[in-house]
């Protein structure tokens, strides 16, 4: 995949996850781009927000693309490494590629989905690492409950 057009779409995911942090939520961003580079959907983690443990970014996304035909060639970008339920989302409905916007402050499912054949693009992203770094020294508990940890 183009660098820049990962970033692009990157940005998407970025305004997101800022929104999320302005709600007071966790700030993770995805976007869900179809094989001809179409936004299907956009979505924040919104666990806090609503109180839903299953509101991770990813699910966001892929709730507001709605119903398609299929997902191959699809690209899921995110701004931080999935975890292993926003892996498993991935895998299961056959999301062919995934744009990580860093993986620096969290090692989610990536190396799993790549052995499952899933294209991984990890761009180390320095907004998106201060943005997590930054949130998680000020808010330790809350990212812990977010991780299952």
């Amino acid at each position: 995949m183009d660098e820049r057009q990962a970033r692009r779409w990157l940005a998407t995911a970025l305004d997101e996850a800022r929104a999320g942090l302005a709600e007071g939520g966790i700030p993770i961003g995805a976007a869900l781009y179809a094989p001809d580079g179409t936004l299907l959907g956009r979505g924040r983690n919104r666990r806090v927000q609503d109180g839903d443990p299953s509101a991770h970014a990813e699910t966001a996304a892929f709730r507001a693309a709605g119903r398609q035909r299929g997902y191959r060639g699809t690209t899921m970008v995110t701004t931080l490494s999935p975890c292993w339920y926003c892996s498993g989302l991935v895998r299961q409905f056959g999301i062919s590629r995934v744009v990580i916007g860093e993986a620096t402050t969290f090692h989610g499912g990536h190396d799993w989905l790549a052995g499952q054949g899933v294209e991984i693009v990890v761009l180390e992203d320095p907004e998106c690492v201060a943005v997590m770094r930054a949130f998680v020294r000020d808010n330790p508990e809350l990212w812990n409950e977010d991780i299952g940890e």
